[in-house]
């Protein structure tokens, strides 16, 4: 997903997924609540999508200023086995988040290439970057459009998506799948997203729930969680600018309740909590430290 081909047609498919439902439409039964939940801690990480301009400019600098906002975790997006994390390798970047009290219990990478071909050795070096952090899940971050015309072809990712895992497995990974809101066109009675979650293996294939694209979407993350209890690992906590459905703010300034879907943590099987934010008004450093402080004060 995150060569330069692939992440320009990513920042494509955001800036014109027009999906500007307005309002209280977007909103589902979750939008009412006031009060923390309780149930535990979560460690609170950043997907480091989040600052993509900055980032391969100064990685160090970067990382370190991502820790002292009082992140613990981050998420990785973008490497290759021939360009590494923004040039460094996999063994001197984890190098870099130990020095700075980080850990990435998961990383993007794309998948596109395989489940185009089902040639398992490209997934292959994918779990060695993997491995070298220690990571817990290697997750699909996007599909390519041309790998998702129809039910069939969903059919067809979740049978590859299940080859990877079963590879994934063997090296102590799981593999995850993070959505974005075409998952849920209906065709029919049922989605893309359905297939996927109803035709991966529970064991080896977890789902990454970006909450931003859900209720973008106009569906209900909390009845995903009713349905499919404990699939819902990791969730990406981006919101929603108030005025403007199509673009981002941080988190706890914008429509998305989270304080009522964190409620339901445990029934997700929520285990990591990751910012992300894709567009700012502001200095993103700035940005990131105020979703923290919400997320940490609000939430966890």
């Amino acid at each position: 997903m995150y060569n330069s081909k692939t992440m320009n047609s990513r920042r494509n498919f955001i800036k014109q997924a027009g999906i500007a439902v307005a309002g209280a439409a977007l909103l589902p039964s979750f939008a009412c609540s006031s009060t923390p939940a309780a149930g535990g801690a979560h460690p609170i990480g950043l997907q480091l999508y989040t600052l993509r301009e900055l980032l391969p400019k100064d990685v160090k600098g970067v990382i370190e200023k991502v820790a002292k906002a009082g992140y613990k975790e981050v998420e990785t997006y973008g490497y290759t086995a021939d360009a590494g994390f923004w040039g460094l390798d996999a063994k001197t970047f984890k190098g870099l988040l130990d020095a700075n009290g980080l850990k990435a219990p998961s990383g993007h990478f794309g998948l596109d290439g395989f489940i185009k071909s089902g040639n398992l050795d490209e997934v292959k070096p994918l779990i060695e970057g993997a491995l070298t952090l220690n990571m817990e899940y290697l997750t699909c971050p996007y599909l390519d459009e041309s790998l998702r015309p129809d039910l069939d072809a969903f059919k067809k990712v979740a049978a590859r998506l299940n080859e990877a895992a079963e590879l994934c497995a063997k090296s102590g990974l799981q593999l995850a799948y993070h959505n974005h809101d075409f998952e849920f066109k209906k065709y029919g009675d049922t989605t893309g997203y359905d297939i996927l979650l109803q035709e991966t293996d529970k064991k080896n294939v977890q789902f990454e729930m970006d909450l931003y694209w859900v209720v973008r979407s106009g569906n209900d993350p909390l009845a995903l969680f009713a349905k499919h209890p404990g699939r819902f690992v990791m969730w990406h906590v981006k919101d929603m600018d108030k005025a403007n459905n199509t673009i981002n703010t941080e988190v706890g300034s914008g429509k998305i309740d989270f304080k009522s879907i964190y409620k339901h943590a445990k029934e997700s099987g929520l285990k990591h909590l990751i910012v992300e934010q894709e567009n700012f008004s502001k200095d993103p450093f700035v940005s990131i430290k105020q979703s923290f402080d919400y997320v940490n004060r609000e939430l966890v």
